[in-house]
């Protein structure tokens, strides 16, 4: 073990233990949850709001959808930096990772492929097509932005830093706040156009926030005695040294659940290739389901109103959902090698799934709605009434996606990712399915159709994955059992 490992104590399992180690986690996600319905809010209050907040929608769809490759980097750098060779080869490969998606938005914006994307597939009308193709002129630097600050980040997880990745985001808020409120005020860029400068702006910052913030790191691994530089601070859930939770291990299949993956052999791209397609693969289909329902809800009933209100509604409640994915990581740490934790934290996440949907609810099922979705959210009363019956629809989704961070991170510390690509397809194929049935098929409101499909997608993979968890938990058991009467 080198000696720069933090020192392991033993982590509480009480609700109380668990909510001070996965607490940081969370309060990093709902940070950046919050500029969701901030840049909603602010667009909402900008000439023409309704074309405005649909063009925003359907532009950051197409964003995020553009930059799938890059999220996993910091998974990647977490769990693989650990020597100046693995640090260059990684960066190296991120460099190619960030080209590749900001070519993709270049592609995107060309003239005549924009139009056969909007209008063509999308079958946006032309006013709407005009301002979204304008705010993704603006997007332009989210992709790479998005990559360095998610490698930056890995790095800084993987030298035990992790307070330095919340302050980075709220610089971020900082930053996008400050870009919404002057541009705003001071030009007379479509709405659609604020909202998606100040995003780039955020995190724009933040990766260069996040770059300066990891250069001790980066200068350990790059100094003369580098090998093993870096380890990940990792709290153990019991006193037996061989219990060690690996946070951002995902996917890595090692015989020593306290080693990297090839400790001590140099690090080769084919290496991180095969480490990191899963993860990307699995990424663009969850990312996937958005554009998916604008799609949709471009041809369904209502479908200006419908592509207005989904970034509002989505952004509340992606507020909740947040702190559901926040819990994979602590999942992960805390379950144990031989899932000695699951038992406390199953209860932990059944209790938190519960309470988030509960806030929801009240939120969605009394006047609190009307309070949110106008005077929050500064949505005309009428585009509150396409708004409210879709966030009512939405209430079980953080109890589900709890439960899905539970199945995920269980899965994962005991290396089983092939199941939970499944899950996602299922979970894209269900959406689809739902929304063709009661959005085309009953002729419902799209806004409302599209988050009854996102409603019997979770659940969907909530039930795939639920004996694929029971299956590998068994599997580590027997296996626990053998080693144990091998060893005896």
């Amino acid at each position: 073990m080198p000696s720069s490992s933090m020192a392991r104590t033993a982590t509480d399992l009480s609700p109380r233990g668990i909510f001070a180690f996965w607490g940081p986690l969370a309060a990093t996600w709902l940070m950046m949850a919050v500029e969701g319905p901030y840049l909603a809010a602010v667009v909402a209050r900008l000439p023409d709001p309704t074309l405005g907040l649909a063009a925003y929608g359907v532009a950051i769809a197409m964003a995020v959808l553009i930059e799938a490759p890059v999220i996993m980097l910091l998974s990647a750098s977490t769990a693989l930096v650990e020597d100046a060779v693995s640090y260059r080869r990684l960066r190296t490969f991120a460099h190619g990772l960030n080209a590749f998606s900001t070519l993709l938005l270049l592609l995107v914006l060309v003239p005549s492929v924009h139009r056969g994307l909007m209008i063509g597939a999308l079958g946006l009308p032309e006013d709407l097509a005009r301002l979204t193709y304008g705010a993704l002129w603006c997007f332009l630097p989210w992709p790479a932005a998005i990559g360095y600050r998610r490698f930056w980040q890995g790095v800084l997880i993987r030298s035990g830093r992790t307070r330095l990745v919340a302050g980075g985001t709220v610089v971020r808020l900082v930053a996008m706040s400050a870009a919404a409120i002057a541009l705003a005020v001071s030009t007379d860029l479509p709405g659609a156009s604020v909202g998606a400068s100040a995003l780039s702006c955020g995190v724009v910052v933040e990766a260069a926030v996040a770059r300066w913030m990891a250069r001790d790191a980066i200068g350990a691994l790059l100094g003369p005695s580098n090998r093993g530089a870096l380890t990940v601070a990792r709290p153990s859930v019991s006193s037996d040294p061989h219990d060690i939770a690996e946070i951002g291990r995902v996917g890595v299949s090692t015989a020593d659940p306290d080693a990297g993956p090839a400790e001590g052999a140099e690090l080769r791209f084919s290496d991180i290739a095969r480490f990191y397609v899963p993860l990307a693969l699995t990424s663009l289909i969850g990312i996937g389901i958005q554009p998916m329902l604008t799609f949709f809800m471009g041809r369904a009933a209502s479908p200006v109103e419908s592509l207005a209100v989904f970034p509002v509604v989505h952004s509340l409640g992606f507020i909740f959902r947040s702190v559901g994915l926040s819990f994979q990581d602590a999942v992960i740490a805390l379950v144990g090698r031989r899932d000695e934790g699951y038992a406390e934290i199953r209860r932990f996440a059944i209790g938190l799934g519960a309470g988030l949907s509960g806030i929801l609810a009240l939120i969605a099922f009394t006047p609190l709605s009307h309070i949110w979705f106008v005077h929050v959210s500064g949505l005309s009363p009428g585009l509150a009434a396409f708004a409210i019956p879709a966030a009512r629809v939405l209430t079980p989704v953080p109890f589900l996606g709890v439960i899905l961070s539970l199945q995920r991170g269980t899965l994962i510390r005991n290396r089983t990712t092939g199941p939970i690509i499944v899950a996602t397809a299922a979970e894209i194929a269900a959406v689809a399915a739902v929304f063709v049935v009661v959005g085309w098929g009953l002729g419902w409101v799209g806004a409302t159709a599209a988050f009854t499909g996102f409603l019997f997608g979770r659940l969907a993979a909530n039930l795939y994955l639920t004996p694929k968890v029971r299956a590998a938990r068994t599997a580590r058991k027997s296996t626990d059992s053998r080693d144990r009467g091998s060893s005896e």
